[in-house]
Formats: C-alpha cells, structure tokens, sequence
C-alpha cells in the first residue's frame, strides 16, 4: 500500500521552486510610498498565484499606493481570508545594495521575513491542497494582499474589512512572536496624535512676562499624558517627539507633541479618545489643538479565536509533534481590523526569523515547510 505523503512532505518537495521566488520577491523593491514600484510587485504576484493555484486575481485599484490584490481559490459557501501585505518599509534601490541571500540556513534580504515569506507560504499552502486534492469543496479562499500596510493601511482598511465581514475566520501572515514561533490571539491598538501649543513670543530677557512659553506648555502637557499610562490596563500614552522654539533667548511661541497610543480594549481606547478631548492649558493665554486618531482598533481575544488557537495547537501536536503557543503583543497588524468586525483572526502565521524593519532581517528556511503546512491544515479542517 503506498503511504500518502504528507501535506509537509509535499511542501518540501516545493522547496526549491519556493526559494527561488522568494529570491525574486526581495530582490524587488516595493517601498510603500512608491505606487509605480508596488505595482510591478503586484504584478509578480498575480502571476505566481495564476501560476501556481490556477485561480482568480482581482485587482483593486489604489490611486495613491499600490493596487490591492484579492487572490482566489474555490467557490463553497465558507470563505477563509489570508490577509498579508507586499509593501516594505525598505526605500528604493536597497535590493541592489543588499540583494536576497542564503546564509547558514537562513534566507537574508529586503523584506524577507515582514513578510514576502509569509505570502509565498499563503500561496503554496493553497498548491499543496490543490495538487493533492484535499482542497475543501465547502471553502473560498481570499488571499488579500495589501499595499500600504507600513503605513497603517489608510487606504486600504475598508477593503480589508469588508472582506472579513463576509469571512468565517482571518488567518494573518505576519511573523510569528520569537523566540517560540508563537501565534498571536491578541494585538494592542494603536493611536497617533499631534498636539500643537500656541502661546506668545517674547525677549526672554527683557520682557518675558510679556511672553507665554508655548514649551512651559508643552511640558505640562506632557507630564498630564504621560499620566494617563496604566500597565495594569495594558495603556501606554507617550510622547516620542517634540519641537518648539526659535532660540533659547526667545519665549517660544510655539511647540507640539507627537504622541504614541497603545490600548488593550475597545473600553480603553474610548477612555484615553475622552481624556485627550479633555486636556486644557495650564498657563493663562496658551492654545491648545489637537489633532490624530486611533489608527487600529485592539485585537481582542475571543472565544471563537481561542477556538482557532486550539485547532492551531492540536494540529502542531499531533502533525509535527511541537507545542505552539499564544502570545499578546503592543504591535499592531492588519489582523486589528479583522477581529474588530466580528471576525474570529489568528495572527503570526507567517514565516519564523527575526529582526523586523532591520538590514539583519531573515527567515529560518527550515521553519518554511512546517509553518506552510500549517496554515494548509488550518484552512481544511477551521
């Protein structure tokens, strides 16, 4: 009786086919702000998953970024979205200066590990179904790629969200949480704001009473914000970059913050939205404006994704014989607004290394099949 091979078996047997177009994929650039650049990436793609799954691209034009790609497999009832991102925060010209290389088992370049991988690994998990014939006849796959995710996908999250409305479950390709490849069932939110103080110009030597220091301001503001942070809520608020003044013997007529926001719960974000609408000057005559939003809602644990995680888990184990565990993380994905529709997401299933937005950045080429055949299983048996 001959033993039928394995779904990672079969991913090995892809090996070479799969590095080789890794190697392409970095060595092309697609910095985010570069909409020539990325379109030419999304051509290369569409070609491979025509190529590879035989199914459908539709491409969604995107005036400012690149074109979004929605990749399909299948026509059952249950659709399954793969979400992941081709755009790099890599500037033109840097495959040229640090092109795709193999190096003592890890797989180096532009790009590489966040996360041209982890869509190489979306599109030949879907081939080793196809080729095999385990390919679920209930199930659509949509394998979003998207093109300004570096950027906070401005332009791309009604897309993104529209799609996992009408998906069962998301499965994210962004890296998994080393050292333990862990998946991710929980992301924090993410906010960005200005604030911008106006106050009064004076010689600060002469008459500086005539003067109101917009970075006296500043700073008060700044240690009110900075307040705000609760660990025990999982809250950060920081301000990571100020600007003021036109010279030390000058009362400084104008300053602004830049500041990071991290929540855990949807709870928290409109707590922290209702405090920063609440700030007012410290000093008599000082301005205040401020400006920004929360960009990504929280990714919150659910049920329903501790069910996925599960899955996940019993897969692992009984598939390959390791222990996959979860992980919450302050960074944020695309998998934010996935989960803050309703859809069930798990994130962190794309492909091991290290190093993100790095010039160390890789990828364990030997994590590859594992991790493919994951993701497979995940979307036959969810």
């Amino acid at each position: 009786m001959v033993k039928l091979q394995t779904i990672k078996e079969q991913i090995e047997g892809y090996m070479p086919d799969i590095l080789r177009l890794l190697e392409e994929s970095v060595n092309i650039d697609s910095p985010s702000t570069d909409k020539r650049q990325n379109d030419l990436m999304a051509d290369w793609f569409t070609r491979q998953f025509q190529r590879l799954t035989g199914g459908r691209v539709i491409r969604v034009p995107n005036e400012t970024y690149g074109d979004r790609l929605l990749c399909e497999v299948g026509s059952g009832e249950k659709q399954i979205l793969l979400l992941g991102h081709y755009d790099t925060v890599w500037p033109l010209g840097e495959a040229a200066r640090r092109p795709f290389r193999i190096e003592d088992g890890r797989a180096y370049g532009p790009g590489v590990y966040d996360m041209k991988a982890g869509l190489l690994q979306a599109i030949f998990a879907l081939k080793a179904l196809l080729d095999s014939g385990r390919f679920p006849e209930d199930k659509k796959v949509v394998l979003l790629m998207n093109s300004d995710e570096e950027l906070g996908s401005p332009t791309s999250r009604a897309l993104i969200e529209e799609q996992a409305k009408l998906s069962a479950v998301a499965f994210v390709l962004e890296p998994p949480m080393e050292p333990s490849g862990a998946l991710k069932t929980s992301r924090k939110g993410s906010g960005r704001y200005k604030l911008a103080v106006q106050g009064i110009s004076a010689h600060a030597g002469v008459n500086p009473e005539k003067g109101v220091s917009a970075i006296h301001e500043l700073a008060c503001q700044i240690q009110r914000l900075h307040a705000l942070t609760d660990l025990s809520r999982g809250t950060t608020v920081n301000v990571g970059v100020i600007r003021g003044g036109i010279g030390s013997n000058v009362v400084a007529e104008h300053a602004e913050g830049e500041i990071d926001v991290r929540v855990a719960t949807s709870a928290e974000a409109e707590r922290i939205e209702a405090e920063l609408a609440r700030l007012i000057p410290a000093l008599p005559q000082a301005r205040l404006t401020l400006t920004g939003r929360m960009m990504r809602p929280p990714m919150e644990r659910t049920d329903r994704t501790a069910a996925l995680f599960a899955l996940a888990q019993e897969i692992a184990r009984t598939d390959h014989g390791i222990e996959l565990a979860e992980t919450h993380t302050g960074g944020v994905s695309d998998g934010n607004f996935t989960a803050a529709v309703g859809t069930p997401t798990l994130d962190g299933l794309g492909a091991r290394g290290d190093f993100a937005h790095s010039p160390d950045e890789y990828v364990r080429i030997d994590e590859i099949p594992l991790r493919t055949a994951l993701l497979a299983e995940l979307i036959r048996r969810c």
